[in-house]
């Protein structure tokens, strides 16, 4: 069963001080009643925005009364990658490559590795009070919900908490997020997701990058549809909506919502805008170094490019190229202009603009090297 609706949940967290008080209720007769016996809520987003999606989870933990009321919501996205909270970007995926395809990049607010996202890939949220945390069950939804739909398929959640096809393949990867009271636990799972795309772009922006960010783990993975062909995209999501009502005694229809509606979910758009923003994306980044090799043309031997960056912001910068190529003070010269800037093409390229124009030709071949290590 599935609705579309307008209103406001019934269970929302109270707020004092400066800060608004939520009351309102949903219009739909599933949710009117704060006092029914069933207290889980299934959601399903109408978008396919990455940044819309993530808001919408970070509303939904800061908001609903997860003391009284678990939530799963469903979502699925355009072409993404999506980093954890303590990852650094350029490590783990090809901007460049991403920048050429049209494919977002995203912060989550959660630990954990990389993932892509696409239109074949099924994001399930889990969220419920941090007593209530247990990701093994949210995972046995899944498990249980597939093995009822194609009992030949072999699945199984690992020690790891990801789900494993047939004892090898990766179908599911998960992350979590503790706070005082709430949790969310969210988890992948691979249907007809293009992997080409992914292997294109889940690789290092630059080589030479030394970091303490979190890695991540590579793992083989396949696509459900690979080995259970019939396996349609709408009998999927009905079918975990209808394992996870069932492994926590629940009766909720799924329920469609417009993630960035304001009348539904206050100040959700404030959200959006600071997960997309660079300074969530890129300044969040854990302090690392680039050093690496720079390709010089007509050089006798290559260059050498040595960067400190904090905050996604150069905070160091040394540059060696070879003395019969071009000067030692040209070369300082462009270390200087770069540092306090972003680590970033576009914003490096404005920075050092005058010297792009300047008439040395040597000096345009030099910043072009360097530009090409940001991604």
């Amino acid at each position: 069963m599935m609705c579309r609706v307008r209103g406001m949940f019934p269970l929302l967290r109270g707020r004092t001080g400066n800060q608004r008080s939520w009351s309102w209720s949903w219009s739909s007769r599933f949710f009117t009643d704060s006092g029914s016996s069933s207290a889980g809520l299934v959601l399903q987003s109408r978008s396919t925005d990455v940044h819309q999606n993530l808001a919408l989870e970070d509303w939904i933990d800061a908001n609903v009364d997860l003391q009284r009321r678990s939530v799963l919501l469903l979502w699925r996205n355009r072409p993404a990658v999506v980093i954890g909270r303590h990852q650094n970007p350029w490590a783990e995926c090809d901007l460049k490559a991403m920048r050429r395809a049209g494919i977002a990049l995203a912060r989550r607010r959660s630990g954990g590795g990389t993932v892509f996202h696409d239109l074949g890939n099924l994001n399930l949220t889990f969220f419920a009070s941090k007593k209530a945390y247990d990701r093994q069950r949210n995972l046995k939804v899944v498990t249980e919900a597939l093995r009822r739909l194609r009992p030949e398929l072999d699945v199984r959640a690992t020690d790891r908490l990801d789900i494993i096809l047939n004892g090898h393949y990766k179908i599911s990867g998960t992350a979590s997020r503790l706070s005082r009271q709430s949790s969310y636990h969210h988890c992948t799972l691979l249907h007809s997701a293009d992997r080409s795309a992914l292997s294109a772009v889940l690789r290092p922006s630059c080589p030479g990058i030394h970091s303490n960010a979190t890695p991540s783990v590579p793992s083989p993975v396949a696509n459900l549809i690979d080995h259970a062909p019939s396996l349609q995209w709408e009998e999927l999501v009905e079918g975990v909506a209808e394992q996870y009502n069932k492994e926590f005694c629940f009766s909720s229809g799924t329920v469609l919502v417009d993630p960035s509606d304001e009348t539904l979910f206050p100040d959700v758009g404030r959200l959006e805008a600071e997960l997309r923003g660079w300074n969530w994306t890129f300044g969040k980044t854990p302090k690392f170094s680039v050093e690496t090799q720079l390709q010089l043309p007509e050089a006798r031997r290559s260059g050498r490019l040595q960067v400190d960056v904090k905050n996604g912001r150069i905070d160091g910068c040394s540059i060696d190229a070879p003395a019969d190529w071009i000067c030692e003070r040209l070369s300082g010269e462009l270390s200087a202009v770069l540092v306090g800037e972003r680590f970033c093409p576009n914003a490096a390229a404005a920075a050092v603009a005058a010297l792009l124009r300047c008439e040395n030709r040597r000096m345009r071949e030099l910043c072009a090297a360097v530009l090409q290590v940001m991604g």
